[in-house]
């Protein structure tokens, strides 16, 4: 009678044995995952493709370009005239800008002055009763004889009014001869604003501000300044020689920002090599800007102009022999693949990969700490795609024009190109990690290694909610089942779960409250951040696995390298961590090794150890201080970036967990 009620039983579907044969052995496939996951990473230098240009209609190097000798020598007498005025003694910050807009207009160009304040982090009782500082952007408009006014394209040129570097004088030089060939070209089809921006308090403060005025219409854009304090010092027409209707103060528009690009000259050539171009295409979060518009700034700078093109990576790196030896395993295994078949292309040089792996190093990390690398990066907040390009080059004064005539021509083919599209940028990639400025790894194959490593952690989760089921069957004297945990879900009817589901939903509420306590923290007088950072340690709670597990995969959508840093060193102890005093208990060789090894990782992975053991290594432990993470924190505060909210709820509640169970008195 019981054999046909056995027979009769349906069998489980395939995919429910399968999960349940993986609950069953959970600790073999998290092994075998983590591993996996820590291998698949490693191999992301291999698995780089290289990068092409996916919207046909950009068409670089395409046309011959157009900026003469005679555009750079007009950028060279712009540039020689901002360099003897600052030598000048007594000269104010308004002379410039004024010089300036004198040569827009000159041109046959619209000009216009920006005024902005910084903005400040501190609050002084008397601001509002006194006059703040303040700085003057000054904004060139080309029309497109083309176009009807419904796009333009940035240029950013960034220099200290109070101070200009020959760097940033030959920079406005570059954005000049660029502003003077395209006020007379026909093919024109998109408007041309240059912003020489004022940064004196900062290259992001300046342009943002003006980004934000430029996509805010409001009621007084036409007379901002009249009424604001210390405006008699601000340039006018008399003073300037202008006409009315040709530049005021009232704020100008052109058409909607297709592409931006910030243009910047290196005042002392750190590089090896000769006409070094650095890209710099990170912005808040992680974003990045289409990768097409990286391609074309690649394409034209190294075939167009012979620059030596490069990203930033890690230097501490390259001499690591731990990624020699994985480079020169790899280009063995790639040479012997291509003796079974010459159409395997799998291995690189061992150089290319150990460079390849510090350039995705720095990727990760500049993507993972969420904070902008250059002034492009406020653009990404109005979804318009910017980069920054800093030019390091060793030349002779008689040199300097041929130099404005390269950089020129570039600048002019990256605008030719923007001006073919007839829409924003779509085509390529927005998620994706460089391992060279013609390589690139895309988020189909970034996320492989950050799904092996969380793939542990439900499974890990429905394993302990097995064990604890069958605990609790077992203690109330119910009979045990003869048949496999694999063949069989338990029939769990206890409600006791929800006292954990309390404890995590009230320790991650008060997580929130450890986000947002530096802000407090800040306003107690005569504090150090030293005694700031044991205040906030005070306030660490736990969390648990599958908290962790969905933490970071909403993070891999809002930023991939956080999330995939932070599985590399969460996911490791969340399966380790069992409690010391039942490893010292036991007293055998494979409990006394996991229990060393558990609490070594317990602080390693403490966010303020981690990050003062990596700054160590990089920097050299002499450079430690005991504040130097609370600094590190509220920078994160302060640039809204999305890894100060993961260290907070989802890193520090795991943590304090793991540590919890690492010191329970069972």
């Amino acid at each position: 009678m019981g054999g046909n009620e056995t027979e009769g039983k349906p069998k489980p579907r395939p995919i429910i044995r399968i999960g349940l044969f993986l609950i069953a052995h959970s600790l073999v496939v998290s092994v075998i995952c983590c591993v996996a996951g820590i291998v698949t990473l490693l191999l992301l230098p291999v698995l780089a493709k290289n990068t092409y240009v996916s919207e046909n209609a950009l068409l670089p190097g395409s046309a011959s370009p157009m900026l003469s000798s005679d555009d750079a020598v007009e950028g060279q007498k712009l540039m020689n005239k901002i360099l003897s005025l600052q030598s000048v003694s007594g000269s104010s910050n308004i002379e410039i800008p004024q010089m300036i807009a004198e040569h827009i207009i000159q041109l046959g160009g619209e000009a216009n002055y920006h005024k902005f304040q910084p903005v400040s982090t501190t609050f002084h009782p008397l601001h509002f009763f006194c006059c703040s500082a303040y700085g003057i952007n000054t904004i060139g408009i080309v029309r497109a004889p083309r176009g009807d006014g419904k796009e333009a394209t940035v240029m950013i040129t960034p220099y200290n009014s109070s101070k200009v570097s020959m760097g940033e004088a030959l920079s406005l030089g570059i954005a000049y001869s660029v502003f003077s060939l395209t006020s007379r070209v026909t093919w024109l089809s998109k408007d041309i604003i240059w912003v020489a921006a004022d940064s004196r308090y900062g290259e992001y403060a300046a342009v943002a501000a003006w980004l934000k005025d430029y996509n805010t219409i409001s009621f007084g854009d036409f007379d901002v300044l009249s009424q604001s304090c210390r405006s008699s010092d601000f340039p006018s027409h008399q003073a300037t020689k202008i006409k009315e209707d040709q530049a005021s103060t009232s704020f100008r528009r052109a058409g909607t920002l297709a592409a931006g690009i910030v243009v910047k000259v290196a005042d002392e050539s750190t590089e090896l090599e000769k006409d070094v171009l650095k890209i710099y295409a990170e912005t808040s979060n992680g974003q990045m800007p289409n990768l097409d518009l990286i391609n074309i700034v690649n394409y034209l700078a190294a075939h167009g102009q012979a620059f030596q093109v490069r990203v930033d990576k890690l230097w501490s790196l390259l001499d690591s022999w731990f990624l020699k030896s994985f480079g020169e395993l790899f280009e063995m295994i790639g040479k012997v693949a291509q003796t079974l078949n010459p159409e395997w292309k799998f291995g690189i040089p061992s150089k290319d990969y150990v460079e390849g792996s510090a350039t995705l190093a720095s990727s990760m990390f500049n993507q993972a700490l969420g904070v902008l690398t250059g002034p492009h990066g406020p653009f990404r907040d109005y979804q318009v795609d910017a980069v920054t390009i800093e030019i390091s080059t060793k030349f002779s004064p008689s040199q300097r024009i041929l130099f404005l005539m390269r950089v020129g021509r570039l600048i002019e083919g990256v605008i030719r190109s923007v001006n073919n599209l007839l829409e924003k940028f779509h085509q390529s990639f927005f998620l994706y990690l460089l391992t060279s400025p013609s390589r690139f790894v895309s988020n189909g194959v970034y996320m492989i290694p950050f799904g092996q490593l969380v793939a542990p952690l439900p499974l890990v989760s429905a394993a302990l909610f097995c064990d604890a089921s069958k605990s609790y069957l077992s203690s109330d004297g119910a009979p045990s089942s003869s048949s496999s945990s694999v063949e069989s879900l338990p029939n769990f009817k206890s409600w006791r779960w929800l006292y954990a589901a309390k404890t995590v939903l009230i320790v991650h509420l008060c997580s929130i409250v450890v986000a947002l306590l530096p802000y407090f923290i800040c306003q107690i007088p005569d504090t150090s951040p030293s005694i700031n950072l044991l205040q906030w340690i005070i306030l660490l709670k736990s969390a648990t696995i599958p908290a962790t597990f969905m933490g970071l995969c909403i993070m891999s959508v809002i930023n991939f390298a956080i999330a995939e840093i932070g599985a590399l060193v969460i996911v490791p102890l969340c399966l380790t961590v069992t409690p010391l005093k039942l490893d010292f208990q036991t007293r055998t060789k494979r409990s006394l090794i996991r229990g060393i090894y558990n609490a070594l990782l317990a602080i390693m992975v403490f966010p303020p150890a981690s990050f003062l053991l990596i700054k160590g290594t990089s920097l050299g432990f002499d450079t430690i201080r005991f504040g130097d993470f609370w600094g590190w924190a509220e920078s994160l505060w302060v640039w809204n970036s999305a890894t100060y909210i993961f260290i907070c709820i989802i890193h520090l509640p795991c943590w304090a967990l793991c540590l919890h169970i690492l010191l329970h008195s069972s």
